[in-house]
């Protein structure tokens, strides 16, 4: 089957490698010439435009898009549409918020064309180990895109599935990246919890060995930070700064919008930005208040 893929970055380079793998072709266009050089050498097929990348797809065309999300995949889309038959299918496989996405759903609908949202999770190991999609949109473009996703994921019948109409793959994309906000930030509470017990001398690469197997913790983000550790213990060289990419706030935003109490993953949330903080305002506030009512002694610079 082929595919039109737009945005050749790492992880849109290792999608077209996993295709490629799996006896797709795809015609792939970015605006850095080296990523399209790149695809080219490994046996896909290069565009040097959207234009011609349209004209390279054969019969239906299924195009999926890996831009960021706001006004890129709009502008995206508004370029593509008028080159577009009846029928064609524009996928967006980005970190889009599930609002938008069911605007452009009705948008390109009416336009006569189909539309189909993809939350993509798995990273820079996609290639090796499958993508987790969760999709949104019409089942019938979702089904005439199966092989396209049995080849993406773990397995053909395993990681990924349709969840449900139009914004529906990337509302639960977004609900994914809130939990794993959490379980990032328990994980890193626990392990320095671990650090700072100086007496007991505590090798965290090896702790983090022990619960990789049989632990009620272990998960594939724990092997991720096992792995981590283990080539460095200290974190030597790393800042504590930590970003985000919009969907733990989305997260957030959603919860309160539907009454539902969610403090781990705002909490989560709320490190990460306090991670960017440096010597914050807040914190200077909460010692003052200490040092005039209760006389607790103050650092200064």
């Amino acid at each position: 089957m082929q595919l039109g893929l737009i945005g050749l970055g790492k992880m849109g380079g290792n999608m077209a490698e996993r295709l490629r793998l799996g006896g797709h072709q795809v015609v792939g266009f970015d605006f850095n010439a080296e990523a399209v050089a790149r695809l080219t050498a490994s046996g896909n097929v290069g565009a040097s435009t959207l234009e011609d990348l349209v004209k390279k797809l054969k019969g239906r065309k299924a195009i999926w898009i890996m831009v960021p999300q706001g006004d890129p995949v709009d502008q995206t889309i508004a370029k593509l549409v008028p080159l577009l038959n009846p029928g064609d299918i524009l996928i967006d496989g980005g970190n889009s918020n599930y609002k938008d996405t069911m605007r452009r759903y009705r948008e390109v609908k009416d336009k006569g064309f189909q539309f189909v949202d993809v939350g993509t999770s798995g990273g820079v190991w996609g290639l090796k180990e499958g993508y987790s999609m969760m999709i949104g949109g019409d089942e019938e473009p979702v089904n005439y895109l199966r092989p396209i996703f049995e080849t993406l994921a773990p397995a053909a019948d395993k990681g990924w599935g349709r969840v449900g109409p139009g914004g529906a793959g990337h509302f639960v994309k977004m609900i994914h990246n809130g939990i794993e906000y959490g379980m990032m930030q328990a994980y890193a509470e626990g392990f320095t919890i671990l650090e700072k017990k100086e007496e007991l001398d505590l090798n965290l690469p090896q702790i983090a060995q022990i619960w990789r197997y049989g632990s009620v913790v272990r998960s594939w983000l724990l092997d991720l930070t096992a792995d981590a550790l283990t080539k460095n213990p200290a974190l030597e060289g790393l800042e504590a700064f930590v970003e985000d990419s919009g969907e733990g706030r989305w997260t957030v935003f959603e919860a309160i919008e539907l009454n539902v109490s969610a403090p781990v993953i705002t909490e989560s949330l709320m490190r990460r930005i306090r991670s960017r903080e440096d010597n914050n305002f807040t914190d200077r506030m909460l010692a003052i208040m200490r040092s005039e009512f209760g006389g607790h002694a103050v650092k200064k610079d």
